[in-house]
């Protein structure tokens, strides 16, 4: 983990939830308007933002239609403790191009940081891409590993070679959702931006602007939901955004080494992410009782045996 995963800003604050129920009990001091909770509410237990289920739909209706320009833009606004998540993807990468326009349009606002989970198993490309855009933006990025390890040799002195294979769902448990868990509290994060986008497909083929998050307590935007993949890359070539080299080889969308191939001529986007898999997702974009789920079914299995 690098020096800036461990600095937190005063004015960082709790995160958001959505309230259960309209009429959700509050404090009689707490001031209540159109969905949001007061910042200034004498009730600490409160979140600093709070959505009710018609606002939530309110404000992905008007945030359909908008520029991912203007959603970011919004969202700098409307959000504390604002972070972006990536592993610098494309759709990433344009995402903090835009940030580093509009931290310039807007410098007294508070940068957005970026959230970046090592696996140990990135491609070198990956990592070198990492190096360039901090150098390119200036930005901060804070790291996180699997806990308790550095490297990949101590990683597998910990859980074993090819953990990946011999337990996909442990694996992504370890190097993926528990880290970014602990991110979130570090870092004590209320929203993050993403790369998803509908065009990807899968569990991504319906997904809103404006998302929450009610099990990790966090609301994920996607500002570039509407997006294809070419709109993406053309951005990039347009405004000369650094991008991963493994794109020019046939790759659109990478994660691990181990678990990324290239994409054919005609395939879906994300087709080279565990390819032969019946995987679409792993494990950071689905509730954080997966790993729990998982256990459950072995033992299951081992009861039927």
């Amino acid at each position: 983990m690098d020096s800036g995963s461990q600095t937190e800003s005063s004015s960082r604050t709790s995160s958001p939830r959505r309230r259960s129920e309209v009429d959700a009990k509050i404090d009689d001091n707490a001031s209540v308007d159109s969905g949001f909770a007061s910042g200034n509410s004498s009730t600490s237990s409160l979140p600093l933002v709070s959505f009710t289920p018609a606002h939530l739909r309110f404000l992905n209706e008007q945030l359909e239609a908008m520029h991912p320009v203007d959603i970011l833009r919004f969202c700098r606004l409307l959000f504390p403790s604002l972070y972006q998540t990536t592993a610098f993807g494309l759709t990433g990468l344009v995402t903090i191009d835009m940030l580093d326009k509009l931290q310039k349009e807007s410098p007294s606002f508070q940068p957005v940081d970026l959230i970046f989970l090592d696996t140990l198993y990135h491609f070198q490309e990956t990592y070198d891409l990492v190096e360039r855009v901090k150098e390119r933006y200036n930005v901060n990025v804070h790291v996180f590993k699997p806990a308790s390890v550095d490297t990949v040799t101590e990683f597998e002195e910990l859980y074993g070679e090819k953990l990946y294979e011999m337990s996909g769902e442990l694996y992504d448990w370890i190097a993926k959702v528990e880290p970014q868990q602990r991110a979130y509290s570090e870092l004590k994060v209320a929203a993050v931006l993403t790369g998803r986008r509908r065009s990807q497909g899968g569990q991504r083929g319906s997904i809103p602007v404006i998302e929450i998050d009610e099990e990790r307590g966090i609301v994920k935007i996607n500002p570039l939901v509407n997006w294809t993949f070419r709109q993406v890359k053309d951005y990039i070539d347009t405004h000369n955004v650094p991008y991963n080299a493994l794109l020019d080889r046939g790759y659109k969308s990478i994660g691990d080494w181990h678990s990324t191939s290239p994409v054919g001529e005609g395939e879906d986007e994300r087709a080279g992410r565990w390819k032969g898999q019946n995987k679409t997702e792993c494990g950071i974009h689905n509730k954080k009782s997966r790993y729990n789920q998982f256990l459950k079914m072995e033992a299951q299995k081992v009861s039927a045996a």
